[in-house]
């Protein structure tokens, strides 16, 4: 998989494949292999590249014309829809226990880490800090906010911090800040994890957590605990995750089920929206090519070195997925110049197929690595990862159907905006483009599988 990855998953069952560590790469004399998480090749995942591509281009076309057919007025009414849960869950969720009690959790969790960190071996097969982190948070926050909704604003440790000497007369945030800071995070998070060398060792991570842990605190200082919900990585991560989730809040503050799509029409239009969802998209594709031969040798041979090729591959696959969008957009504003913020409008689609290309990435990772994880910060050193029940074909089943099933969703989230905000003629015409985005995204995201 990852650099960061490598030695922590040596014992995943030969089920999938990755490339060998850029740290490694430079005295490596062929492009090696080594075990890692659920993306594999042609070579060790048994699907037809044929049927694959067809499939998923059938889903998205009979999507398409279908809703083109049976569904003319927009049906998603945003943070207005849901069915409120019983006021006593209301006030149970609400109350300022349950909200002290889950601070009180991650700083507890956080503390644990710190400590794992520190006093621990500096060997991920023996200390269970790398694994929290690139295990635990970064693919663990995927499933619980889609089960609970936005859980790292509860659970944030660096709000805990912040709340023991909140600023008196904070400065309102910059309207065009939007969540610009939280997307260079997440890059820079997605850098060290794919690329960085060495990034399992004690080092590197206190080095990343204390740069991370000051740059927000002085952000908090400055603009007061409105900062995080901006620029915090993680919490805009699990926040915009959460759109998706069936547990949500109306406009009103109270707390109801809905459909995911409800959720998903409210993601609010800010500044850095796209840029945020381009990451995620950029350095999943920039994970899934890591593992083409073609790449390891092209690492191999840079004159570069490895780590700066890598760095700017990890670089041009996220600017490849904004400017596919950005084209998009902007035929989106040609086709209706009345559409002032096609960037934004439209944005919001772009969710499902990211927690697609997601799923279909560490869906394998996290059932192995998570309860090793456990097992580790509970003091049992090399602990073994339990074996994946899937199949080789099971899991290239699940994971060619988790990116066209994210695609098709993206699919519906756009048509429905789009018969809200194009006039009834233009309507299914008018997002040609976001078809032939969706189409492509799709293409890409099977051949990063198969090919």
């Amino acid at each position: 998989m990852t650099a960061a990855l490598v030695q922590l998953l040596t014992s995943v069952p030969a089920l999938v494949s990755a490339p060998t560590p850029v740290s490694a790469l430079v005295s490596a004399p062929a492009p090696a292999q080594v075990l890692a998480h659920g993306v594999g090749s042609r070579h060790d995942l048994p699907l037809s590249p044929f049927y694959a591509y067809a499939g998923a281009f059938t889903a998205l076309l009979v999507s398409f014309l279908a809703l083109g057919l049976l569904w003319s007025s927009s049906r998603f009414r945003g943070d207005l829809a849901g069915r409120p849960l019983p006021a006593v869950l209301q006030r149970a969720a609400d109350a300022p226990p349950t909200r002290a009690a889950l601070r009180l959790l991650g700083a507890v969790l956080s503390l644990v880490f710190l400590l794992h960190l520190l006093l621990g071996p500096d060997d991920p097969d023996r200390n269970p800090a790398p694994g929290a982190l690139y295990v635990l948070l970064w693919v663990g926050l995927v499933p619980a906010s889609l089960l609970l909704g936005p859980v790292w604003r509860l659970l944030n440790p660096l709000r805990a911090l912040h709340a023991l000497h909140p600023p008196r007369n904070p400065r309102p945030l910059p309207a065009a800040l939007g969540i610009r800071p939280a997307a260079a995070g997440l890059l820079l998070f997605t850098w060290l994890e794919l690329v960085a060398p060495d990034n399992t060792s004690r080092t590197t991570l206190l080095t990343a957590l204390a740069l991370h842990v000051g740059v927000h605190l002085l952000g908090a200082a400055r603009y007061g605990d409105r900062w995080f919900a901006h620029a915090d990585p993680f919490e805009v991560y699990s926040s915009l995750l959460a759109r998706l989730s069936p547990l949500g809040r109306r406009a009103d503050g109270r707390l109801v089920l809905r459909s995911p799509f409800d959720g998903l029409d409210s993601t609010p239009r800010v500044p850095g929206l796209v840029a945020t969802v381009c990451v995620l998209l950029g350095s999943t594709a920039y994970d899934g090519l890591s593992d083409n031969p073609r790449w390891i040798t092209t690492l191999q041979t840079s004159p570069l070195g490895p780590v700066p090729t890598a760095t700017l591959g990890l670089l041009s696959t996220v600017a490849l997925a904004a400017a596919c969008y950005g084209l998009c957009a902007g035929a989106l504003r040609l086709a209706d110049r009345e559409l002032t913020t096609p960037l934004t409008s439209f944005a919001h689609s772009l969710l499902p197929i990211a927690l697609g290309y997601l799923t279909a990435h560490y869906f394998s990772l996290l059932v192995t690595e998570f309860s090793r994880t456990v097992i580790m910060a509970g003091g049992t050193d090399n602990a073994p990862s339990p074996a994946l029940s899937l199949s080789p074909g099971g899991l290239a089943t699940l994971q060619v159907a988790a990116v066209v099933t994210g695609h098709v969703l993206g699919v519906i989230a756009a048509h429905d905006r789009s018969v809200r905000l194009f006039p009834p003629a233009r309507a299914v015409a008018g997002q040609l483009p976001l078809f032939a985005l969706m189409i492509t995204y799709t293409l890409g995201g099977i051949g990063l599988l198969v090919a």
